[in-house]
């Protein structure tokens, strides 16, 4: 059904786009993850995109949400300043880098004041974002996402028109130099793939035409067998960049004419010449909404970055995937991350100090507060550059080879346990029932559904070899698959069981035996989850279609496995029905879980009525707090 278009790009434009790029890398991300083969085979190029466009959305909703009790709404400039220090302070890997300088490069255009959000604002905008990549990355090289950028930039430069109409050719432009790149980079040509990092540029411009123009845009191909042969043959090759394989053109460096960007001589302010270094980033994934980590956004969107080892590099506060180019191939053994307090020039200081030490350099940040990556060999000699600099902190340093973490602390690493369990729980009452059974456990308040690198941290704080991860919840399947490839790339073994409800979650705990191989337990807990219908009761916000009908601002909706099938004035009467309809299919043992707004009797009304009309049927009841819903339902 075709969506309803956002005609002219304001503030709430750019907060659907993020929204449904986050989606649309989550349904691409295994096909994305599978294609990367450049620059490293490493297999994380669309956990990577998501992860940096998570964190994106992320800090637009927290925009939204700090003026939910106010008046006014959020501008254009808040937004995509927001949108592009939420990518930069989130951006993994070379792909997810480039991706966010694309991000910063818009909002450097769009955030101006007097700026326009029509047509002709966003192809000045789609320029700025292609250009500011190529600049960023040291060794820019054709066939990769930077090329596809440059093709959308060029398209949306010759269409006339409303936004969605640039949007439109900005994406067509993209689809057709994807298609290009096996023919431009011949490690691509080989595996008979289309770059990664362009393939994830696309799905995201795709999402900027869904959300201008309501159409839904075809999927592009991943592999060079799809791609037409016009576009194999040959493409265009931009001025000053590298091609794998390709014969010298007129004024390449090959030719004896201009260098190319990584081999351009030191100019005022560039890196060559001891200046400034050009992007930049912080570290870290907030947590959903989480407005604390972004206090100056329109500050933090222009904060420098340094360029080392030949691409631009974003940092994290986990920073394990950024740092897979590095496992295998002879490169530091360790990598290094924390936050420094300290001035301007003890700060560049720094950077010639870490320069020497080892590569992979990432200095980000300003006003007197800095995030720190580097891989190093030696450890030591890194973190004490950050003390003579000025005050390190959250030190955090990674042996490649072991995976071992040490955050400062003289006190050996406790002994890992074999096998836990993560799971995402709606409410206090359950945590305190998950925990009670052995699990760790995420909070999702209502409204505030956790980030993936808060069940990465939960992953980790279990402290185990072999996880389990309960997402809990239909809509963070996406996320948690993100959540367990990054803890996968840290050597945990990860199974992801999607749970769509928590009563699911409580079925497949109840069956959970630490002793059991671990694929047996999965396919035991996976069962129990799956024999588990799910539905809940809650109170509509505003009118809507449901599949039940129309129902008004203040029904009371009975939602059986996510679908809207009773439609009421009264909370146990709806629940009454919604039981009835369960228990009709049969079941053995009813979960209620009532949350603090449900009526008082609720509970005991439903239990009296399983007892008077379903003679074999059990029925246990937990008190989930103030877990977002009215009542939670689970037959088994």
């Amino acid at each position: 059904m075709a969506q309803v278009p956002q005609t002219f790009f304001d503030a709430l434009a750019v907060r659907t786009w993020c929204g449904r790029a986050l989606g649309a890398l989550g349904r691409a991300r295994e096909e994305i993850d599978a294609i990367n083969v450049y620059p490293v085979a490493d297999g994380d190029t669309g956990t990577n995109l998501y992860l940096t466009v998570e964190s994106a959305a992320t800090a637009v909703e927290a925009v939204f949400a700090g003026y939910e009790t106010g008046d006014g709404e959020p501008s254009l400039a808040d937004t995509v300043h927001a949108m592009a220090h939420g990518a930069l302070i989130g951006a993994r890997g070379n792909s997810g880098t480039i991706l966010a300088q694309l991000l910063r490069g818009m909002a450097q255009v769009l955030g101006e004041e007097g700026a326009r959000g029509d047509g002709a604002g966003l192809r000045l905008a789609l320029r700025r974002a292609a250009d500011s990549a190529w600049q960023a990355v040291a060794h820019p090289v054709e066939g990769t996402v930077l090329t596809v950028a440059s093709a959308a930039a060029d398209a949306a430069e010759q269409a006339e028109g409303d936004c969605g109409t640039v949007a439109r050719a900005a994406y067509d432009g993209a689809c057709t130099a994807l298609a290009a790149t096996p023919a431009q980079l011949a490690v691509l040509g080989r595996a008979g793939v289309v770059d990664a990092g362009g393939r994830g540029l696309v799905a995201v411009l795709g999402a900027l035409v869904e959300t201008l123009t309501g159409e839904t845009v075809r999927e592009a191909s991943s592999s060079v067998r799809e791609v037409p042969s016009a576009a194999r043959e040959g493409a265009a090759v931009r001025e000053g960049a590298s091609v794998e394989g390709a014969a010298a053109v007129p004024g390449s460096r090959a030719e004896g004419g201009t260098p190319a960007v990584g081999d351009a001589p030191a100019v005022p302010g560039s890196r060559a010449a001891g200046g400034t270094p050009a992007v930049g980033e912080a570290s870290g994934v907030p947590g959903y909404r989480a407005v604390g980590e972004i206090p100056a956004v329109r500050e933090a969107a222009e904060a420098p970055v340094a360029v080392s080892g030949g691409h631009a590099r974003v940092g994290s506060a986990s920073g394990a995937d950024l740092c897979a180019d590095a496992v295998d191939t002879g490169g530091p053994a360790y990598e290094v991350i924390y936050l420094l307090e300290a001035d301007d020039t003890a700060v560049a200081r720094l950077r010639d100090r870490l320069d020497a030490l080892g590569d992979s350099l990432v200095v980000v940040g300003g006003d007197g507060l800095w995030n720190v990556h580097v891989h190093v060999d030696d450890a030591g000699a890194a973190v004490e550059a950050g003390v003579e600099a000025g005050r390190p902190y959250r030190i955090r340093i990674t042996h490649f080879g072991l995976g071992d973490v040490h955050t400062g602390g003289e006190r050996p690493p406790r002994e890992r346990a074999q096998r836990a369990v993560v799971a995402v729980v709606p409410g206090e009452g359950l945590a305190g029932l998950y925990t009670e059974a052995g699990a760790t456990t995420v909070l999702a308040r209502p409204g505030e559904p956790p980030a993936s690198g808060e069940l990465v941290q939960a992953v980790r704080r279990a402290h185990a070899r072999e996880v389990v991860l309960l997402p809990n919840d239909a809509e963070l399947r996406h996320t948690a698959a993100a959540a367990a490839e990054q803890a996968r790339t840290e050597g945990i073994r990860v199974a992801l069981i999607p749970t769509r409800s928590a009563v699911q979650g409580i079925a497949a705990l109840a069956v959970h035996e630490p002793q059991r191989r671990f694929d047996e337990d999965v396919v035991q807990m996976t069962a129990a989850a799956g024999a588990t219908r799910y539905a809940e009761v809650v109170v509509a916000e505003r009118q809507s279609w449901t599949t039940a009908g129309i129902c008004q601002a203040g029904d009371v909706l009975g939602l059986i496995d996510g679908d809207v099938a009773v439609i009421g004035a009264d909370v146990t009467a709806t629940a009454r029905t919604v039981l009835d309809r369960m228990l009709q299919a049969g079941g053995e043992l009813v979960t209620l879980v009532v949350g603090d707004e449900a009526p008082e009797t609720v509970a005991e009304q439903l239990q009296a009525r399983v007892r008077e009309s379903y003679l074999a049927v059990d029925t246990v009841v937990y008190r989930g707090g103030h877990q977002g819903t009215l009542l939670l339902i689970g037959v088994e």
